[in-house]
């Protein structure tokens, strides 16, 4: 990533562009049951309440101070080390006209793609209102440009710009120019800048980030522009990856969803290569990690790249911002929690410190209304970053969460959700000349999960990761990397160990969970290639080797993707890849550890499709996939193929198979909106039985429309519809008579029926007014209400042999967020 400084001219309306489990089985039964449970408390408890939520809105970028005179930038100095990208620079007037019946002044946030030829690829508006955000994108499509290069090739890069307009502009001084002239190249800048933003005494600014590569086949990315907006997302990036394709929750108030047919316990979730067990809180509340610290987060649903392993199902990739050297902060205040974030600059710029989190106060809402229930949550994040060397940067980072859920009934309470988690990680980050980055780290993590009777489930680890990513001459990119992690597992068993004997849960505690050190050691490389200027190939491979409990377990990974250009907006994408994973829990709570005893899960994900650019500003999207899973544990979706108490430890096989639609129109627009719709089929068999996973949805749809009514004003919907699970009606699996399994059929031998719940559709609405506060403050009112349609879900019932099969059904889950927010 490089900035570079342009000076501008002022001009009439012309903006300025700147840039476990207990220790036996049952414990995990019981969670399973609870999960239910405690989504049917979240609703009877959040149903009366009005839990007001704010969401958290993308802070400004850089703002350097504006000194007098239009004088530009001085020299480079003497010793300032040769750049080895080349960004950018204009070859059209870079002006757009101010909007025909607006009023005052306003800043719009663009981000624009540069192709190699120098055409704009594409203008988002990541934040600004309407009309002025419609008129900078509307200029920004027009604007051609001397591409960015290095070594002397041209490259594609991205550039992030911020559009002031100013209703009375002073008039240019004589001589001036509005734009740099055909040809022009843009003036040095004062000194080299970093990632960390434009150099701060620049009078404009412009910040460029160079990729030379495409983002990867199939991959889905969210910006905090758009998440901030998406009606009942909240603000949060991690939480709008529900309107992805490909995505399901498994029930409204859980932060766990599968992924293209993969169970919640084999998707993967990161936040700058740091593995966390959830991402966001119960309760339909945030992020567990403050959105002022996300840039970005990226949904991998299958055939992801080599650098990403060790899950057998989807991965989910957050990036934090860079450390920016200038104050500012955010802020929010809801009826539920409170939550805030500041970073400033310290030691001459060349250190930045961050702080931010939230609490919940929710004991004392919900008090009121259902005094039953104890619901409590909070977060904490803070990074500490010095540049030691020029380009050379130290950080620690560290970051956790808390979630409690409880439900009193007749004095005696039964928690139903109580984890805990912390992160400490020191990394040291460096980039070198033509496009060499370097990353080394270690990490330190914390698990915990009470499972009840004074019992824990914990997990401490330490892991040591180096990547290394070079830019070759001709454009092609290589990518290595090694990484060992060494978690310590252990069973906290308190006073309470067990029940009396026959109680379900006096059964071996290594069935499921047991204390033991496990060992993962693994490398990976990969490359994106140009085979032709259409055609970019990325093979990869990767390799990782397991220890755990004298058990020790290879995985080859293999990976392969492409993107070949069929013409102009029209590109044809693929990836396919072998993943591979230790045995997994249920869901992915923090100490829970199954052994590796019975070998590790394995997946052939593949995948392809058309990405295209349509008129209007509308980008679609069109993808086939099909996975294959093998020795896979799935309780949630082989529950009917054994018994009950069987699921959490047997292995799968198991087949998902679907068609993926996508439409895009940016939401930053007037009007903007999207919509997404998967079809799909997932499978599990055990033997010669084979069944619908348990949680398979045949159809799942989002539809979203926002429009800017002006002055400030903001209104969105959002449709969400997805098919009934499957529920078991007969045939059901018999249980074990004198150690001898029952296997299938019902009492009167009949095969298993099934059939379809109803269906779950909700509708969510979002009303936001916007005010902005001297030169980079604004504050914000938003009204963002979740099922306003007062939906209830239900979910199929657990029975065997001999009780009847009768489905759940549960809610309204309806939360009104209604709150505060504000920046600087």
């Amino acid at each position: 990533m490089i900035s570079i400084t342009w000076p501008q001219r002022s001009a009439a309306h012309r903006p300025a562009l700147v840039l476990a489990e207990r220790p036996l089985r049952g414990a995990a039964m019981r969670f399973l049951r609870r999960s239910t449970a405690a989504a049917a408390l979240l609703a009877s408890a959040l149903a009366p309440c009005v839990a007001a939520a704010a969401p958290d809105t993308p802070r400004p970028h850089a703002k350097p101070p504006e000194p007098s005179g239009d004088a530009p930038p001085a020299a480079p100095p003497p010793d300032a080390p040769p750049a080895a990208l080349v960004p950018p620079t204009p070859l059209t007037p870079l002006g757009a006209d101010y909007p025909a019946g607006a009023h005052g002044d306003a800043t719009v946030r663009l981000v624009l793609t540069v192709n190699a030829d120098g055409t704009v690829r594409s203008a988002v508006a990541e934040d600004g209102v309407e009309p002025f955000a419609s008129a900078a994108v509307a200029a920004a499509t027009a604007f051609r440009f001397a591409p960015a290069t290095r070594s002397g090739a041209p490259v594609a890069a991205r550039i992030r710009v911020e559009v002031r307009f100013t209703e009375a502009a002073s008039p240019a001084p004589p001589g001036a120019s509005a734009a740099a002239p055909p040809g022009a190249s843009a003036p040095a800048p004062e000194r080299p800048a970093t990632a960390a933003g434009p150099a701060p005494s620049a009078p404009r600014a412009i910040e460029v980030t160079v990729r030379g590569e495409q983002p990867a086949p199939g991959v889905s990315s969210l910006s905090r522009g758009e998440v901030r907006i998406v009606p009942g997302a909240f603000g949060d990036p991690f939480r709008a990856l529900e309107v992805l394709p490909g995505v399901t929750p498994i029930v409204s108030g859980l932060p766990f969803f599968y992924v293209r047919g993969s169970p919640p316990g084999n998707v993967g979730y990161f936040l700058d290569g740091i593995r966390v067990p959830y991402l966001y809180h119960l309760g339909l509340g945030p992020s567990v990690v403050h959105p002022g610290i996300v840039d970005r987060v990226d949904l991998y649903p299958g055939g992801y790249p080599a650098r990403h392993g060790r899950y057998a199902g989807g991965i989910v990739a957050g990036e934090t911002t860079p450390p920016l050297p200038y104050w500012h902060g955010e802020g929010m205040l809801r009826l539920v929690d409170v939550g805030g974030l500041v970073e400033g600059p310290f030691a001459g710029n060349r250190g930045v410190a961050l702080v931010g989190g939230r609490y919940s106060y929710t004991a004392l809402l919900l008090s009121l209304a259902a005094p039953e229930v104890a619901l409590d949550y909070w977060d904490y994040q803070a990074r500490l970053s010095y540049e030691v060397v020029p380009e050379g940067r130290v950080s620690l980072f560290a970051f956790g969460a808390h979630d409690f859920l409880a439900n009193d009934e007749d004095g005696e309470e039964t928690t139903l959700f109580d984890t805990t988690f912390h992160r400490l990680d020191l990394r040291y980050d460096h980039a070198y000349g033509q496009g060499s980055a370097l990353r080394g780290a270690l990490t330190l993590g914390h698990d915990e999960t009470g499972i009840g009777d004074g019992q824990k489930a914990l997990t401490r680890s330490l892991g040591a990761r180096l990547s290394l990513a070079h830019r070759l001459r001709d454009e092609t990119t290589i990518r290595a990397g090694i990484d060992a992690v060494l978690d310590d597992n252990e069973l906290d068993l308190g006073t309470g160990t067990g029940g009396p004997p026959g109680d379900e849960d006096d059964v071996p505690v290594d069935d499921l969970l047991l204390s033991r050190v496990d060992v993962t050691v693994g490398g990976y490389i990969e490359s994106d290639i140009a085979i032709t200027p259409r055609l970019r190939i990325t093979p990869g491979l990767r390799l990782d080797l397991y220890h755990s409990d004298d058990t020790v377990a290879l995985a080859v990974d293999p990976r392969l993707s492409a993107r070949l250009s069929l013409g102009r907006g029209v590109t044809f994408v693929q990836a396919h890849g072998i993943a591979s994973q230790l045995p997994s829990f249920v869901v992915p709570i923090p100490g829970f550890r199954p052994a590796l005893k019975d070998g590790l899960q394995r997946s052939f994900q593949s995948s392809a499709g058309v990405e295209l650019a349509l008129p209007e500003d509308i980008t679609a999207t069109v993808s086939v996939f099909h996975n294959a899973f093998f020795n896979m544990t799935d309780a949630l979706g082989s529950l009917g193929l054994e018994s009950v108490e069987d699921a959490f430890t047997l292995r799968a096989l198991g087949a998902a198979t679907g068609v993926e639609l996508s439409a895009h129109r940016r939401l930053t627009r007037r009007v903007g909106g999207f919509a997404s719709y998967t079809l799909s089929r997932s499978t599990r068999s055990i033997g010669r039985s084979r069944q619908v996973s348990s949680f398979d949805r045949t159809h799942v749809a989002n539809v979203a429309l926002t429009y800017d009514l002006g002055r400030g004003y903001r209104a969105g919907g959002r449709f969400v519809f997805y098919s009934g699970l499957p529920q078991r009606v007969g045939g059901a699996t018999l249980p074990p008579i004198d150690g001898v399994p029952g296997g299938s059929g019902s009492l009167a031998g009949g095969a298993p029926r099934w059939e379809r719940l109803p269906p779950f559709f909700r509708l969510d609405v979002r009303l936001e007014k916007r005010w902005s506060i001297g030169k980079s403050g604004w504050l914000a009112v938003v009204l963002d209400v979740l099922n306003t349609t007062l939906s209830k879900e239900t979910l199929p019932g657990m029975c065997d042999a001999f009780s009847p099969c009768e489905p759940t059904t549960f809610g309204p889950v309806t939360v009104p967020n209604f709150g505060l927010e504000g920046g600087f």
